[in-house]
């Protein structure tokens, strides 16, 4: 069972956040991953947190690169530049690194649009929530960076037509790919689910959130040689 689970706050959030999933599913929706969320250092230490929390996405959550999207109603927009590491063998609970790696058939750039409509430290009403989740973006796959390679791996960022800074190491803010997978086939196999062949984790916000303000027109994002994808947004 995977620990993070010991919190009466995640356990609970957890629960509902299944409910809500199995209402969807049943509803016609189809999953196609996973995402983390308040993976960053601050964000953990600030929601007394010892790993990153768990939501899940849905085929109806995915547009395609270049989308309009509309943040009317929208109580706090966020976007996150992210890396998707996308599984190719189903994944199972307590994996060596060897066996994360192996599950890693490629990764590729992914940009998610999330909206804050509840308290960071509720953290039981976020997951309850699917972790704010709205959009996810998708760019190509690089199976050449099968395992999560990121070895002389880039990424550049424009916001409203100006570059915005990338850290060098796309981990740094997010801490290893490697362990987040793992950490995400130990929560879903703790929940009676799976992590499965075919399904992707969108890993956390590189550069953290951007909080989107009015008058803000898009996001471009470029990870190593592919891409770029984009958003574009309208009030």
């Amino acid at each position: 069972m995977s620990a993070t689970l010991n919190d009466p706050r995640i356990a609970a959030g957890m629960r509902a956040q299944r409910e809500l999933r199995g209402k969807l599913l049943a509803g016609g929706a189809k999953q196609i991953g996973w995402k983390v969320g308040l993976g960053a250092k601050a964000a953990m230490e600030r929601c007394k947190l010892t790993a990153p929390v768990v939501g899940f996405l849905l085929d109806r959550a995915e547009l395609k690169s270049g989308a309009s999207v509309s943040l009317k109603g929208w109580t706090k927009p966020v976007a996150e530049i992210e890396i998707a590491a996308y599984i190719t063998r189903d994944l199972p609970a307590n994996a060596d690194d060897a066996t994360v790696r192996a599950a890693i058939g490629a990764i590729g750039p992914a940009i998610e649009l999330a909206d804050l409509d509840s308290a960071m430290d509720d953290v039981e009403g976020l997951l309850a929530r699917d972790v704010w989740q709205r959009h996810v973006i998708l760019g190509p796959k690089d199976a050449s960076r099968a395992g999560a390679k990121l070895d002389g791996l880039s990424g550049k960022l424009v916001r409203n037509g100006k570059d915005a800074q990338v850290p060098t190491d796309l981990e740094s803010g997010t801490g290893r790919i490697v362990e987040i997978v793992r950490h995400v086939a130990d929560v879903t196999a703790a929940l009676g689910d799976h992590l499965r062949a075919g399904q992707f984790i969108i890993c956390g916000a590189i550069t953290g959130p951007m909080f989107l303000e009015p008058g803000e027109t898009g996001l471009d994002y470029t990870l190593g040689t592919s891409g770029p994808i984009s958003a574009r947004f309208t009030a």
